[in-house]
């Protein structure tokens, strides 16, 4: 059985583990090593993630049998308009397929329709596997962006969105 929790400070170290362990199969087909490293070090510090914390990032992190094998991170990016993103999820690869993913996207959505929100958004690499993924969760492709992201690196991207009602 799956549980979810959401993340406080001492889990930190467990969220750059996932992230250091998922990103890997994730983007290592189209992605240069040290592109992968310099991501990981830049949004996965400890400071960083605390800082996201900090300013409202709610984290969730799934765990079976005691040992934690995905997580989810979301937040509010328009209050006004009432948008969320979906910043990151994440499920160690031995656990694909099993779930784990439907899950925390499910609790995501729930907690931002609680929260009063009336769109989804996320942004994914346009070579991702994880696109047919949210396509099936019912996103769809609102745009397409070439985002700089430091040291000569970009993401290519596609910002999808999903209607909360």
């Amino acid at each position: 059985m799956i549980f979810l929790r959401k993340a406080k400070e001492q889990d930190i170290e467990s969220i750059r583990d996932l992230a250091d362990r998922t990103w890997w199969d994730a983007y290592g087909t189209y992605l240069s090593r040290e592109q992968i490293r310099y991501m990981l070090d830049k949004m996965y510090s400890p400071a960083e993630i605390l800082h996201q914390m900090e300013e409202g990032h709610i984290f969730l992190i799934a765990a079976q049998d005691g040992q934690d094998i995905g997580f989810a991170g979301f937040s509010v990016v328009n209050s006004e308009q009432r948008i969320f993103k979906l910043h990151k999820l994440y499920i160690l690869p031995q656990y694909h397929g099993q779930g784990t993913g439907k899950l925390l996207m499910n609790e995501v959505i729930d907690q931002v329709r609680k929260a009063g929100a009336t769109t989804l958004q996320l942004n994914v690499n346009r070579n991702n596997k994880a696109l047919e993924f949210y396509h099936k969760a019912g996103f769809v492709v609102k745009e397409t962006v070439d985002l700089d992201i430091g040291n000569g690196y970009q993401m290519n991207d596609y910002i999808m969105e999903k209607p909360i009602a």
